[in-house]
């Protein structure tokens, strides 16, 4: 029988695009149900899109006072 050799990065587990190595899963969601794991997930799913929205206002924002800052 052959032994199969993988490095760690074959092995990890992926997430969002890149690697996350399985001490780190294991920090982060070790002591967690699925049902928790899920319900975490969803809420750092939502922090980011509510991150970029406030992002995107303030960006919105310097705009509108740049432009009304300026005379004519």
């Amino acid at each position: 029988m052959a032994l199969l050799s993988f490095r760690v990065p074959a092995l990890s587990l992926r997430a969002e695009g890149r690697a996350v190595h399985p001490i780190k899963w294991k920090a982060k969601f070790g002591g967690m149900d699925v049902s928790e794991a899920k319900r975490l997930r969803a809420l750092e799913d939502e922090n980011a899109k509510l991150k970029r929205m406030l992002a995107d206002a303030m960006l919105d924002n310097v705009a509108l006072k740049d432009l009304l800052g300026k005379k004519w």
